[in-house]
């Protein structure tokens, strides 16, 4: 059977699973923690809040369970993050020369683990924190980071064109809204009419259609190691670690002043920008609490709501990218959407105002694509993996850090002011602001030309079409 070069229906199929399980996941740790916490049944209401017809004594209940709730999500993106993070930057890394496939195969293995292990828990009522130690099993093989550097590394493999690379980027972004729209939705009619054994049932069956595709059909894009590749000697696994190691040192070792300098301060805007919008993962923590008190079919559309913003995006990078706007123009609608929507966040009290308030923020996921797009601009073909290793790496970490760091001060202020998080969220962009704005000023014009060429190993027709690709990037 042929393969296919089409990596599209892995992601919508992923995003699907697992936007199908997220919204789930704090909610049962929420309702599992007020049944230990509080000794009653957890509060099931057909109305749009269940603050309605709450006692006080049941509204005393609140703050505790949001606290030890925040904590639970601390504990389990801390032990997650160092074994995610190690095994993204070797994979992806490592598929400049074993191929693409395999950073796609072992995040779906471990995303597998993850829902049958919510099955489990659920099914036989187990401790809860046991669901800390399936997110240490799964993350050791890769996590999300994983997926989507391989999944980009694909793209770019099969993808010459700079502006056909940036809308297809876009395009995997817009799809995984989509999908996970349609699965947010789902969640909330899915938990209230079967529970929730069934929801993760289907996710783990979907991961399980995901993992045949991936294995069977979807089709390898690194036949063989590229011909500007370096080749270290050693033992397989001690050339595998050498090779990871030395195409993350090449991308930067191996340019030029110019071209270093835009690749740092990009990598900056990237992670600052990452780390800012950690914020918005306390969203459905926050919606549980007073005065919203959402039930699950509220969050259910908040959910997809929220996910509007990969399809927005999307929409606006194709159309901003056909109109010739500049980039870091994109990249700066992208965090000023951001910005307003966490500074809106902490005010609002009704549930129409909390779907309003999510209307300022679609175009926030803009930035991601066109900042990969630039930086795949600057690495040629043979540290493509390397760079989306580095890229997932850092996505990771920050991504990690940051959700550790709100989860923490959402629980150290929920007592007296629940908004602050999104608050210190929206200063936090100040700081990838600056740094566009340096690489705005400076106008740093790079091209391929400027690579060293002493540590790469020259190819007259790509020497060639180099020459032709000169244009700055505040203009591309």
């Amino acid at each position: 059977m042929k393969g296919l070069y089409l990596v599209e229906p892995v992601v919508a199929l992923y995003a699907f699973s697992s936007f199908l399980i997220y919204p789930l996941v704090q909610q049962y740790v929420y309702r599992r923690l007020w049944q230990e916490l509080t000794n009653t049944t957890y509060p099931i209401s057909d109305n749009s809040s269940r603050c309605v017809g709450n006692g006080s004594n049941q509204s005393s209940y609140f703050e505790e369970v949001q606290r030890h709730a925040s904590l639970f999500s601390l504990y389990s993106d801390l032990l997650s993050t160092v074994p995610s993070l190690i095994v993204t930057l070797m994979l992806v890394a490592y598929s400049d020369r074993g191929g693409r496939k395999i950073t796609i195969i072992m995040p779906l293995i471990g995303s597998l683990i993850y829902a049958l292990s919510f099955l489990t828990v659920s099914y036989f009522e187990l401790n809860i924190y046991l669901l800390v130690g399936s997110s240490l099993l799964s993350s050791l093989f890769g996590g999300l980071g994983t997926f989507l550097g391989g999944v980009f590394a694909y793209i770019a493999d099969l993808c010459e064109d700079d502006r056909q690379k940036t809308l297809r980027i876009a395009g995997v972004d817009m799809m995984i809204g989509l999908l996970s729209g349609v699965a947010s939705i789902s969640t909330g009619y899915f938990l209230r009419a079967a529970g929730f054994n069934w929801p993760f049932l289907t996710a783990a069956l979907c991961q399980c259609v995901i993992l045949l595709y991936a294995i069977f059909i979807l089709e390898e894009t690194v036949k063989q190691a590229p011909t500007d590749t370096i080749i270290l000697d050693g033992s397989p696994q001690s050339s595998a670690m050498k090779q990871m190691l030395y195409g993350v040192y090449q991308m930067f070792a191996g340019t030029s002043q110019r071209c270093k300098t835009v690749l740092v301060l990009l990598m900056l805007i990237f992670t600052s920008f990452s780390f800012a919008w950690g914020g918005f993962s306390l969203l459905v923590l926050y919606e549980l609490d007073e005065p919203l008190c959402w039930t699950e079919i509220l969050i259910g559309y908040g959910s997809a709501l929220s996910t509007a913003v990969f399809f927005v995006s999307f929409v606006g990078v194709s159309v901003f990218t056909c109109c010739g706007v500049p980039q870091l123009l994109i990249i700066l609608l992208g965090i000023l959407s951001v910005v307003s929507g966490m500074v809106l966040l902490p005010f609002v009290k009704t549930t129409l105002l909390m779907f309003l308030v999510r209307l300022p923020m679609l175009l926030a996921i803009m930035p991601f694509p066109v900042l990969r797009s630039m930086m795949s601009k600057i690495i040629p073909k043979s540290e493509q993996g390397a760079l989306f290793a580095f890229l997932s790496f850092l996505e990771s970490l920050t991504g990690n850090v940051s959700s550790a760091v709100f989860n923490s001060v959402y629980a150290a202020t929920v007592a007296w002011y629940p908004g602050f998080a999104f608050l210190l969220s929206a200063g936090l962009c100040a700081i990838p602001l600056f740094v566009l704005g340096v690489v705005g000023v400076i106008g740093v014009d790079v091209a391929e030309e400027d690579r060293k060429p002493d540590l790469v190993v020259p190819v007259e027709e790509d020497h060639v079409e180099d020459q032709n690709d000169n244009s700055p990037l505040l203009l591309n």
